[in-house]
């Protein structure tokens, strides 16, 4: 199923953010600092379980539950 990472991104940023632009930026941000580039995943992306993991850990570390 491809686009599952994007979702998951998706999911980090809403959830932390709540409507706000600027705590969404910040997220973002981190998301990068950790070795996860949101604009390079897409709805169309091919899921890769590494990266996958990877993105479930730093939600951990966000306190997000994906």
């Amino acid at each position: 199923m491809a686009g599952k990472i994007k979702q998951m991104i998706d999911q980090i940023i809403a959830k932390r953010a709540n409507g706000n632009p600027a705590i969404e930026k910040v997220t973002r941000t981190k998301l990068v600092l950790k070795g996860v580039n949101p604009d390079n995943f897409t709805a169309s992306s091919p899921d890769d379980a590494d990266v996958m993991a990877k993105v479930r850990q730093i939600a951990s570390e966000l306190g997000v539950t994906i």
